[in-house]
């Protein structure tokens, strides 16, 4: 098969590339490198530094592709509300470019990776498929309209689309001089340069995550099984469901590091508890997770001491300054 893979220099898309080079395919793939590391991008993989908006250039490059995986987005959660605009069109109008050409081009299948923020706030916890989304944010509202849009697409003209929700992935690879997003990668960098975590909130939030190798071990049959067409399947864990304050603790423990946190006001919108079940994964990808939280941290750990820590580099425009906007990013706290 030829796979093209957007966003393929990010952390999600170039594992999922070494994934299908792995199995044999051909593997295509593109990255305006706002969220990525060149480094990342497999040697063996046709790399092309494009971004996803530009129309005419993804029908160039989806001629004689049959899979499509569209991880490329700017997903940035709590940044949305600050930064509508810059998120929304490399979410939502990023994808009605790629699914255009995907169309256009006859891609048998389209596997969308969305994201647990299309949820928002549920009464209940942990988050299942069939909940009725109700996203808090200008990302998760883009992130679902997408979804939308793509069964609407796939419906009217016969190709097939499989919707994956990935959550809170860690690991290696993991863009971690950002100081909008990653919260894990964030932290392991502070700490490793002898600083104090910042904690939006209580830390009371709660999370579960998902180490990147779990997820891409479901993320590859999605192009292939039958039984996943049409389909919406959460993909990460629903165990170890921790609190931010915990999560900065574990970190600490494997540094051997002082912990004294410094808690800021926390950021609007924010959803106090996500996770999702991953009972659905199990049924139809036989998803059993691999690795723990401890072992997953363990490895990013790893992987930042040798890259060695960097500086946060505020390479997004906040469009929206004001009374509510996070200090650590009017004043570059990171």
């Amino acid at each position: 098969m030829r796979v093209f893979i957007t966003g393929v220099a990010g952390f999600l898309g170039s594992h999922l590339a070494d994934a299908m080079l792995a199995e044999g395919h051909e593997v295509v793939g593109c990255d305006n490198l706002i969220g990525g590391y060149l480094d990342n991008v497999p040697d063996d993989v046709e790399f092309y530094q494009v971004d996803c908006n530009y129309l005419n250039t993804m029908n160039k490059l989806l001629k004689g592709v049959d899979i499509v995986y569209h991880t490329a987005c700017t997903a940035y959660e709590g940044l949305s509300v600050f930064s509508p605009h810059l998120v929304s069109q490399n979410t939502y109008l990023n994808t009605a470019s790629v699914a255009t050409a995907a169309v256009a081009q006859g891609v048998k299948r389209f596997v969308y990776c969305s994201s647990m923020a299309r949820y928002g706030h549920q009464e209940i916890v942990p988050f299942t498929e069939d909940m009725i989304c109700k996203p808090q944010d200008p990302y998760g509202i883009a992130k679902y309209a997408a979804e939308q849009m793509l069964h609407c697409l796939s419906e009217v003209h016969g190709m097939e689309l499989v919707v994956a929700v990935p959550h809170n992935i860690i690991g290696p690879r993991q863009k971690y001089d950002d100081p909008y997003r990653n919260v894990a990668s964030i932290m392991i960098n502070l700490m490793l340069q002898g600083r104090q975590p910042i904690i939006y909130g209580d830390g009371t939030q709660k999370r579960c995550f998902s180490f990147v190798q779990d997820d891409i071990d479901c993320l590859k049959k999605l192009a292939f099984q039958d039984n996943v067409v049409g389909e919406t399947i959460n993909i990460g864990p629903d165990e170890e469901f921790v609190t931010i304050n915990e999560l900065a603790e574990t970190i600490a423990d494997l540094l051997d590091f002082d912990l004294k946190p410094i808690y800021m006001p926390g950021r609007p919108q924010e959803v106090k508890l996500a996770t999702c079940s991953a009972d659905k994964a199990r049924r139809l990808l036989g998803y059993n997770t691999q690795y723990t939280l401890r072992q997953g941290l363990s490895e990013m750990i790893d992987y930042i001491k040798q890259k060695g820590t960097k500086k946060f580099r505020y390479h997004l425009d906040v469009e929206i300054v004001n009374d509510k906007t996070p200090e650590t990013w009017k004043n570059k706290l990171f």
